[in-house]
């Protein structure tokens, strides 16, 4: 772990972590799951969390090499359209994006912007290839469940695990999204734990009570100990039930709108109306 560092961005209005991986041989980086601040009630958008990654590669003189996604999020903007912008990087999912496109594009109506291929990212990564951040190599394994997309990015002993699974109080992500599963799920994290008990998973989200501070990133052993919903022993039927009894009582995301339809191109929110105006549509029930 001596040539890598990491470090983590908190945006409080999504509890959402932004990852930065950084080779310190190279000075080569990767950035996971950047954040666009998305004001719904005004449809205001504004880029004080991308600008913290811009600053932070910037003052230290880092090459930001890819723009990484572990899945389509639901509950915030992705900042890669606007991050290639400004520093560059090849933009990259799992090629579960596919099966996601092809849910949700016929249904926001986007095909004239938002290509069912998945072309509009550089990479689409298949499950087990690897790739470099600098000197650093890196592997994605797909780990589905919470939606066909969700990848894990594992550099030296670090796992960058999306939504797949949350720190031992939250337990795991919701499967209850088009294309989720908890069976798939539970596969899916337990594929995580197969990786010895001192590496350490870094989290999407936290969502820590007042005066807490966020948890960004844990051992799988601790995980396997103490998580609340899949610990080492839950078996496949108790976690699958804990899971679907759990989404049921679970509300529609408050940016899951505006997120999926957006995220779908990298956080571009698409081709412009003849007035100039960019549109997010709002389609009505359907979800």
């Amino acid at each position: 772990m001596e040539n890598i560092h990491i470090k983590s961005f908190y945006d409080s209005d999504t509890g959402t972590f932004t990852h930065v991986i950084v080779d310190k041989n190279t000075k080569k980086c990767a950035v996971v799951d950047s954040v666009l601040d998305y004001e719904p009630n005004a449809a205001r958008v504004t880029t004080k969390s991308a600008d913290k990654v811009i600053s932070y590669i910037r003052d230290n003189d880092l090459e930001n090499e890819w723009l990484l996604e572990t899945h389509i999020h639901a509950d915030h903007i992705t900042a890669a359209f606007y991050l290639k912008e400004h520093i560059g990087g090849k933009t990259a999912i799992g090629t579960g994006i596919v099966k996601v496109l092809e849910t949700w594009v016929p249904l926001f109506d986007t095909s004239a912007d938002t290509p069912l291929t998945g072309e509009q990212f550089d990479e689409l990564f298949e499950d087990g290839q690897e790739f470099d951040i600098g000197s650093l190599k890196a592997k994605v394994i797909h780990t589905p469940g919470h939606t066909p997309a969700c990848s894990t990015y594992i550099v030296c002993n670090a796992l960058f695990v999306g939504d797949t699974v949350f720190a031992p109080n939250l337990g795991a992500a919701r499967a209850d999204f088009p294309g989720g599963n908890a069976r798939d799920l539970y596969n899916s994290i337990k594929r995580i734990y197969k990786y010895p008990d001192d590496n350490i998973i870094y989290l999407c989200h936290d969502y820590p009570k007042d005066g807490d501070k966020p948890i960004s990133n844990i051992t799988i052993g601790e995980q396997k100990s103490s998580n609340v919903m899949i610990n080492g022993e839950t078996d496949i039927d108790e976690f699958v039930k804990k899971r679907e009894d759990r989404d049921k009582t679970l509300a529609v995301p408050r940016l899951l709108l505006p997120s999926i339809q957006t995220n779908m191109r990298l956080g571009d929110f698409g081709v412009k109306s003849a007035n100039g105006i960019q549109y997010i549509k709002v389609p009505i029930n359907t979800v």
